[in-house]
């Protein structure tokens, strides 16, 4: 099967549509988590930072690494409500310019790095490490899963949400379904068990495990109001091909959260104590 993952596609695609999506989606740049289901986008996009937080227990206090931090919404919202003291990471300059100007702006505890998620390397270990839809751009998740829990302290926690793929897919169901938003969205979609898997290869314990398609579907509603905006279509006559995929993978999205052959999950895993 081919594959879309690839690093220096990863990179410029975001550091060219960066401050066009920055001004027309938003400071998150993820999914809402809808609990009423008339909540405004912004508020939908908390809530799903916030129902993570809660499930990871992250304290007062916690060292935090925000693994693909985009525009640093996340770290900065956790740097302001839970008082941690947040690092996040990104491959795109453009987007590490976005964020720590957003961090100064709000007086955040939080900074960013521009750096490869896949060879990322800290002298000192962390709390937390979250990710929210970035280890799907990774060409080799298992890599990066040992990676991320050796970066955590005894007691600490991972705390994820990612795109994957319905379990069993056949090919045919793949191609029609997975590898237009693969192709658009330019990752590798994973099963959950996959990303289990690997946790537990590597010491984790999983606390917290959830499908939230039913609570972040009307994200796509949302996506496909904004791509009709001709600064959207203006870029893709500038880019080319690789542009078209992406916008047209936002139909594709909506299609698989309707299919169910699309998973929005949240993972969280515990790094045993030293004591274990």
């Amino acid at each position: 099967m081919p594959r879309y993952n690839e690093k220096e596609k990863i990179r410029d695609h975001y550091d060219r549509i960066s401050p066009f999506y920055h001004s027309l989606w938003g400071e998150h740049l993820h999914h809402g988590y809808w609990t009423h289901g008339n909540e405004t986008k912004e508020q939908a996009q908390i809530q799903l930072v916030e129902h993570l937080a809660r499930l990871a227990e992250i304290p007062a206090g916690a060292t935090v690494l925000d693994v693909g931090c985009g525009f640093g919404a996340s770290s900065i919202y956790l740097a302001q409500k839970f008082r941690v003291q947040a690092t996040g990471i990104t491959i795109s300059p453009v987007q590490e310019d976005i964020a720590n100007r957003a961090a100064n702006k709000a007086r955040a505890n939080a900074n960013f790095l521009c750096m490869d998620a896949e060879a990322m390397t800290f002298d000192d270990p962390f709390d937390i490490v979250w990710s929210v839809e970035s280890i799907s751009h990774y060409r080799d998740f298992r890599k990066f899963f040992a990676t991320a829990a050796g970066l955590l302290k005894p007691g600490g926690s991972m705390a994820i949400t990612d795109w994957f793929k319905r379990s069993s897919l056949s090919a045919r169901e793949h191609k029609k379904h997975v590898e237009p938003i693969e192709k658009g969205m330019l990752v590798e979609l994973q099963t959950m068990e996959g990303y289990q898997s690997a946790m537990a290869e590597n010491g984790l314990t999983i606390v917290a495990s959830e499908v939230l398609n039913e609570q972040c579907a009307k994200t796509w509603d949302l996506g496909l109001n904004i791509i009709k905006n001709k600064a959207f279509w203006a870029l893709a006559a500038e880019y080319g091909t690789e542009f078209i995929h992406y916008l047209h993978a936002f139909k594709a999205m909506k299609s698989g959260f309707a299919s169910g052959n699309f998973v929005y999950g949240l993972i969280v895993a515990k790094k045993p104590t030293a004591a274990n």
